[in-house]
């Protein structure tokens, strides 16, 4: 089995005539303008200085999030926004449609644990996803049901783990959308509990040692609030089964000399090497690993570096498989003895390609998923690295899976692109031959719909991807209403995908693109570095290009284009509304890292450094953090698109005090009509976990205010 991912914690329309009706009503209208009486955020005489440099920080009381000022004035906006998105006449009509495409079943790729296959399954409105389990051929039952943790759906699953014989079930909970998390432990047989329940883990596996207990990772609980203090040293655990959670034994980490921010550790297959990743930023990590079989033998340091981003992917008794970029900015897989774990004494079983390199182990075999322009090639090889076939997808799009443990002969894995809903296929690992296992039933007939890709030229002469989703037979003259959506940082790479929400916008006649930017891993390392520090500015630079294309092609217009991002997609926004606020109609930044002088002081921000460099680090990382950031670049006397931010008010990955500072600038230099608001979810985070019924709302109000602003008045 991969064991890389343990290291890292219809046709039917609303009406029936909506396209005709959005072209006939687009034309020419204005939006029906709506009185909004913002309410009052006050101002403190806050400045902090940088190299010589003074910097009005006016609203840093909105970064205590357990203050009764701070939650009054999250109500306030909350009510001023409830009150804008509920004069939207067809905001109800669109969450309708949002309910019945979301309302089908879903059931996951299946996966076997000791004597019982597993599977996740939603009957279509669930607020999470159910774990089921069979024995053979029998009836299903309920393993694990995350609806019962809580009322409102908002407790969620996190992740989970069975010990080797899979008699034992670890699994971590999250409540509110926090990254902290719980651990339970049950026996598989009687579905007890064992032991105590964990508290305070996060970012964190869960990697048994035979049954005797599990790693995990944490951070000591923060001074302050556990939701916005900064955790900067991360430490792995071990947890002795029916022990005390106290008395865990510190594996790793939680002196001066291993300070870490992110820890990583996990057992492999064979359950005969611990494996530990220790990293400073959200790229590069130190590489150690234990032997299990001697109890008294030491870690093994393979590498004391970051330079690389380097894991066990497997082992076949002294042999380890890594999957590297170490010489190798788009991958490749190497093999070594512990005895002699040098990199100059790695072999090359999967060198290095033009395309970047992601690698599963099945049956005794190795899946290299090739990233092409942004869609997936799969290949087969065996241990040795000798080819053995490709693997033929249906289409052209994103296959993920192709992961099974050694004894296993099939193994099960997923396609889709953003037209097509998900199919679960079934892969005979010796013959090659797929068989569909699980067909989608979403409401959602794709013929009617047409996907592309595109490339176009951005501001230094770089050439981007970009895929385009539509109707078939939409008239490409620069009225269609259409979402830019973008991510461009983080070796995060955007794939094709299908979801219920974006189906919604595409029936609604409106175009959906996604753009492949700088910063992103689609083209390996120099890809992402080329959008990282003081390179940054080119990730904007590409999504601003990719705005231009889709205006002068005559896709859309500035009148009918929004931008949509979460995260870092969310700075995305804010710096390109803010850079060129004019190319824009509407502004929808989600989860942003937005105030880029003060976003490594919280949480695990720190580890962010790799991508944006701290403002704090030199005088000209903070004059070129300044210059961009949103926070610090809204101005006076300036129209900015209509602006719905979105975040929420347990999100403890990137603080809502970000977006709390943006609509508090944003509102203050209000110029022109355009409405400034802020939609604050209660009881969610990050966006992980977020309960069915909070999604389907989110969309709804995010395309109505979207089409509302765009000038369309009924649907």
């Amino acid at each position: 089995m991969h064991l890389k991912a343990l290291a890292l914690a219809t046709s039917v329309l609303l009406g029936g005539s909506i396209p005709t009706a959005l072209a006939n009503q687009t034309e020419q209208q204005q939006v029906q303008q709506m009185t909004i009486q913002y309410p009052n955020t006050k101002t403190v005489d806050v400045v902090d200085e940088y190299f010589g440099t003074p910097v009005k920080d006016p609203y840093r009381w909105l970064e205590d999030d357990r203050s009764a000022e701070t939650a009054g004035w999250v109500e306030a906006q909350n009510k001023v926004t409830n009150d804008y998105l509920g004069q939207i006449p067809f905001r109800d009509q669109i969450e309708k449609r949002l309910t019945q495409l979301m309302d089908y079943e879903k059931v996951g790729s299946p996966f076997k644990e000791g004597k019982y296959t597993y599977f996740y399954k939603n009957d279509g409105l669930q607020n999470q996803d159910v774990l089921y389990r069979q024995l053979g051929d029998g009836e299903p039952e309920v393993f694990l049901d995350p609806n019962t943790f809580s009322e409102e759906g908002t407790t969620s699953l996190g992740g989970t783990s069975f010990s080797k014989d899979g008699s034992l079930f670890a699994y971590s909970i999250s409540e509110g959308g926090s990254d902290w998390r719980k651990v339970i432990v049950l026996d598989t047989e009687t579905k007890q509990q064992i032991g105590e329940t964990l508290v305070d883990v996060k970012f964190s596996g869960i990697s048994w040692l035979n049954n005797e207990g599990f790693y995990y990772s944490s951070y000591d609980k923060p001074e302050g609030s556990e939701l916005s203090a900064k955790t900067d040293q991360h430490k792995l655990y071990f947890h002795k089964l029916g022990t005390k959670q106290s008395e865990d034994t510190l594996v790793f980490g939680g002196t001066e000399q291993e300070k870490h921010r992110y820890v990583a550790g996990y057992t492999t297959e064979d359950g005969r090497y611990l494996v530990i990743g220790a990293m400073e930023s959200t790229s590069g990590n130190k590489l150690y690993v234990k032997d299990l079989t001697k109890p008294d033998s030491e870690l093994v340091t393979v590498l004391d570096h970051t330079d690389s981003d380097t894991w066990i992917i497997d082992s076949q008794g002294d042999t380890l498989y890594v999957e590297t970029n170490l010489d190798a900015p788009n991958m490749r897989v190497a093999k070594f003895n512990l005895a002699n774990p040098q990199p100059e004494q790695w072999q090359d079983v999967i060198a290095e390609t033009k395309h970047v390199l992601n690698v599963s182990t099945a049956g005794g075999n190795l899946f290299a998923q090739y990233m092409v322009d942004a869609t997936s090639q799969v290949k087969q090889y065996d241990m040795d690295g000798k080819f053995i076939r490709d693997i033929a997808l249906p289409d052209i799009g994103s296959a993920h899976g192709f992961g099974a443990k050694e004894h296993e002969s099939e193994l099960y894995y997923t396609f889709t692109n953003y037209k097509m809903p998900g199919t679960t296929y079934k892969l005979n690992i010796k013959t090659g031959e797929s068989s569909v296992y699980h067909e989608s039933a979403a409401p959602f007939d794709s013929d009617l719909f047409e996907s592309k890709q595109v490339f176009y030229t951005s501001k230094d002469g770089t050439k981007v991807p970009m895929i385009l989703t539509y109707k078939k037979g939409i008239k490409l003259n620069g009225t269609a209403p259409t979402i830019l959506y973008g991510y461009g940082g983080f070796n995060v790479s955007l794939t094709p995908g299908f979801s219920p929400s974006r189906a919604a916008w595409l029936e609604l006649g409106g175009i959906y693109a996604v753009a492949n930017l700088r910063g992103g891993g689609e083209y390996g390392k120099a890809w992402h570095n080329a959008g990282t520090q003081l390179q940054k500015q080119n990730v904007f630079d590409d999504f601003i290009a990719a705005a231009e294309y889709l205006i002068d092609e005559s896709y859309t217009s500035s009148d009918k284009l929004a931008i949509h991002g979460g995260s870092n997609g969310g700075l995305l926004v804010g710096a390109a509304m803010t850079q060129r606020p004019e190319l824009f109609k509407v502004a929808l930044p989600a989860v942003g890292v937005l105030d880029m002088l003060r976003y490594h002081t919280f949480t695990a921000g720190a580890g962010w450094a790799y991508d944006y460099g701290t403002a704090d680090q030199n005088k000209e990382m903070f004059e070129y953090l300044k210059n961009y950031s949103p926070v610090h670049n809204v101005k006076a006397g300036v129209e900015y698109p209509a602006t719905m931010i979105t975040t929420g008010d347990h999100d403890d990955r990137v603080v809502p005090a970000h977006s709390y500072k943006f609509a508090a600038e944003l509102q203050s230099k209000q110029f022109g009509q355009q409405p400034r608001l802020i939609r604050i979810e209660t009881d969610a985070g990050h966006g992980a976990g977020t309960p069915t019924s909070k999604v389907i709302d989110l969309y709804a109000d995010m395309y109505s205010f979207t089409l509302f602003n765009m000038g369309v008045k009924a649907i």
